[in-house]
């Protein structure tokens, strides 16, 4: 092949490699957006999107094309920028990874638990109802999701956290603030009474549940 269709088809390659790291790094985001992890750090975030999401497969894509444009690149700028692209890449996708699970908390989560639910029926509603006044009379941390369990027994609801917060720490204060009374506090359990209802918190590893 002649140098300049090496040079030509090499600058083709590169413009594909370069098309398809931001098409990665949107996938990327939109993933983690999705199913990231909203309590993870960024590093964590890029590695868990890299092992169990596509972006693995982009990156390899990736590095692919930019491999063979390396190789049949007849100028120095254009072996500079086959490296380049892949690593851009990657920044790329550290950057957006810690925006796209604050989407996914503004989305799926909520600052205090949600016990009612439309359309349940009696009993249920009213424990349901019970359960949300009670709730909404503490001052919560962590973002709590919509799912968990719910009964005439009482709500129970898991939170997240974003960050190294001591979750007893916290309910230590608020619960006597809320006039609640703490009967128990073990250092990995806590319950405390008001009125004839008890409220449990038992912190897990990037979260807990009350």
């Amino acid at each position: 092949m002649p140098v300049t269709g090496r040079a030509v088809s090499a600058t083709v390659l590169l413009a594909i490699g370069a098309g398809l790291a931001l098409l990665a790094v949107m996938v990327h985001y939109e993933f983690m957006r999705i199913y990231g992890d909203v309590s993870g750090t960024a590093f964590e975030g890029l590695t868990w999107g890299l092992t169990a999401g596509p972006s693995g497969l982009g990156l390899g894509l990736v590095a692919v094309v930019a491999i063979i444009g390396f190789m049949i690149s007849t100028r120095r700028w254009m072996r500079l920028t086959a490296v380049a692209i892949p690593v851009l890449m990657l920044i790329g996708m550290f950057a957006v990874t810690p925006s796209a699970p604050g989407q996914r908390l503004q989305v799926q989560f909520n600052s205090t638990p949600q016990c009612v639910t439309e359309g349940t029926d009696e009993p249920m509603a009213s424990a349901d109802r019970e359960s949300q006044q009670a709730f909404d009379s503490i001052s919560h941390i962590g973002n709590f999701s919509g799912g968990g369990m719910s009964g005439v027994g009482g709500c129970t609801r898991g939170f997240v956290l974003s960050g190294d917060v001591d979750v007893l720490e916290h309910y230590r204060a608020a619960l006597p603030a809320a006039g609640w009374e703490v009967v128990e506090d073990d250092g990995r359990h806590l319950r405390a009474h008001r009125d004839g209802r008890a409220f449990d918190v038992m912190p897990c590893p990037g979260g807990g549940v009350i």
